[in-house]
């Protein structure tokens, strides 16, 4: 009797169909990401990838979600993150992965390779809370580290021009000779041929500031002999950004690359007027067959730490350079006296958002952490010295940069840059979570808050720009910046990074006051078929990918429409 059920059950298993596909997204608007008007449909998803659009309600599946009255669109970009580090700590990357951030790109200037053994030293060294062994020494074996170990995203990165010139050159502020800067090119090289998405550099902080014209130049060409893009955080965002913005396009001209700005804005109230003019030089650049691009985040606050308040001079060499000549009283009346006059050559951020601007975030060591949340100004009118004073007496306590906050632009003018179509967005942060260790530090509340707050506050309540191309430039139009392949878009053979929220509830929760609080409003999250979220909640999945430049010159450029 046994051996018949047996029988029976084998033969109605092999009777019974095999479902066509693992999810059926069933019933929601689907914003493909080509930057129309949503569409009802359902979306079929096998293994890694989309495998059908349209109607499926014939079709079977494994699970069918509901979607009904909820946008889907495909997974997000964010195409300057920070997460490098807080994903070792914590690989949900749970801040960006509940607005729907499904990739991260790395690399603003510096990246997590190639390293030699200095830098390996040097980066054990530095770590403060979140503790790690660097077991790579390049960059792919970075992302690589990242993938194995299980991250919840997908990982990209450029690799950072400061970080080939520091592997050459140090911390020296020099040109390099011609052989020094052909090793520099071969790490360039080297980092491409691992899957590399392009060359970034940041060209106000040490060492990245010393580097020339020419020298980005050269290193450039290099990107663009495997289709990379060079990105850059410019120059001067403030008295000089007309200059910065040339010479951004001249490196774009000569290298014959394609480009985009990092975090593009006018910082400091009397250059706000000077946006307007660079938006125009860029169509116009753009116009002449310069193929340049930008990307925002969606706040008028910048973050970073204290080198920025202080001039390049006494930041050469390094960290502990800087903190010994701030010792130095001499120093420290010639560094007070540059952070309070127009800059002469560098970009000075304290003096473009005032002492009552530069809020105070993060501190390394524990007894200063009280501080945190206030200003320059406070700090100083309570110990009855000067902002300039503060400033430096806190780098040489905390033995850091000191994370800080500076309110650098217009409401008018982030409005602006999100009505511009070439424009995509970035949260210039890492990705935490609201636990220990990240909560240990404040934070700006992009790094919770920016997708949402563009879907929520200038999509939905402010009417910016509608849902459909806001979702492209989320989307497709990085991915076809970066080019990779089969992200971006909602179309059959893509890679299955789907996201389901509600447009009428999406919203930013952090603020400057209370910034580590979770968005709301983003349901689902897959990556790579692999749900991350449900209801809102992480699942504990860790899908996610080292996303490489393609190969494939078809495959992340004009896909085919649904």
């Amino acid at each position: 009797m046994k051996r018949m059920i047996l029988a029976l059950a084998v033969s109605l298993a092999a009777c019974s169909p095999t479902p066509e596909f693992d999810v059926i997204v069933a019933g929601g608007t689907v914003y493909d990401g080509n930057g129309g008007p949503g569409r009802v449909l359902d979306v079929g998803i096998r293994a890694d990838s989309i495998a059908a659009v349209g109607d499926l309600s014939a079709r079977s599946a494994l699970e069918r979600v509901d979607a009904a009255g909820l946008a889907v669109a495909p997974g997000f970009i964010n195409m300057l993150s920070w997460a490098d580090e807080s994903l070792i700590q914590d690989p949900r990357g749970l801040s960006d992965l509940l607005q729907g951030v499904t990739l991260e790109v790395f690399g603003e200037g510096s990246s997590m390779g190639p390293l030699n053994a200095e830098m390996v030293r040097d980066m054990q060294a530095s770590q403060s809370r979140i503790l790690y062994d660097v077991s790579w020494t390049t960059l792919g074996g970075f992302l690589s580290f990242l993938e194995e170990r299980g991250v919840s995203p997908n990982v990209a990165s450029f690799v950072g021009a400061a970080t080939v010139r520091e592997h050459v050159l140090g911390g020296e502020s020099r040109a390099p000779t011609a052989e020094e800067l052909a090793r520099m090119q071969d790490l360039v090289r080297g980092a491409m041929e691992e899957g590399a998405v392009g060359v970034g550099s940041s060209l106000i902080y040490t060492p990245g500031l010393y580097a020339s014209t020419d020298e980005l130049i050269a290193l450039a060409r290099i990107a663009a002999e495997y289709d990379g893009l060079y990105i850059s955080h410019l120059r001067n965002e403030s008295d000089r950004l007309e200059e910065a913005v040339e010479e951004h396009l001249r490196i774009t001209r000569e290298a014959g690359i394609r480009s985009e700005i990092y975090h593009l804005k006018a910082a400091g109230q009397e250059n706000w007027p000077r946006l307007e003019r660079v938006l125009g030089r860029i169509e116009e650049a753009r116009g002449e067959g310069l193929e340049v691009g930008a990307d925002i985040y969606t706040y008028t606050a910048g973050a970073t730490g204290l080198d920025a308040a202080m001039p390049p001079w006494v930041r050469e060499g390094g960290f502990g350079s800087w903190r010994e000549r701030l010792l130095d009283p001499a120093v420290r009346a010639r560094v007070a006296g540059e952070m309070r006059a127009k800059p002469d050559g560098w970009e000075n951020l304290y003096r473009a958002a005032g002492a009552g601007g530069t809020l105070l975030v993060g501190f390394r060591q524990d007894s200063l952490r009280h501080l945190i949340g206030r200003t320059l100004a406070d700090i100083a009118l309570e110990r009855g010295t000067t902002p300039e004073e503060v400033a430096m007496d806190l780098v040489v306590a905390d033995s850091s940069r000191v994370s800080t906050i500076y309110f650098l632009m217009s409401e008018e003018n982030v409005v602006r840059k999100i009505a511009t179509p070439w424009i995509t967005f970035c949260s210039d942060a890492s990705a935490p979570a609201p636990e220990e260790p990240f909560v240990l530090s404040s934070a700006h509340p992009r790094a919770y808050g920016n997708f949402a707050r563009l879907l929520g506050r200038y999509v939905r309540d402010e009417g910016v720009i509608p849902l459909g191309e806001a979702v492209r430039r989320l989307t497709s139009l990085p991915a076809r910046n970066l080019r990779i392949a089969r992200r971006g878009r909602i179309a059959p053979g893509y890679f299955a990074d789907v996201v389901v929220f509600d447009p009428g509830t999406i919203t930013d929760n952090a603020t400057f006051e209370d910034p580590h609080r979770l968005a709301s409003g983003m349901r689902d999250v897959w990556v790579n078929g692999a749900a991350a979220v449900r209801d809102g909640a992480h699942t504990g999945r860790t899908s996610g990918r080292f996303v490489k430049r393609s190969t494939d010159e078809t495959g992340s450029t004009e896909p085919q429409t649904p």
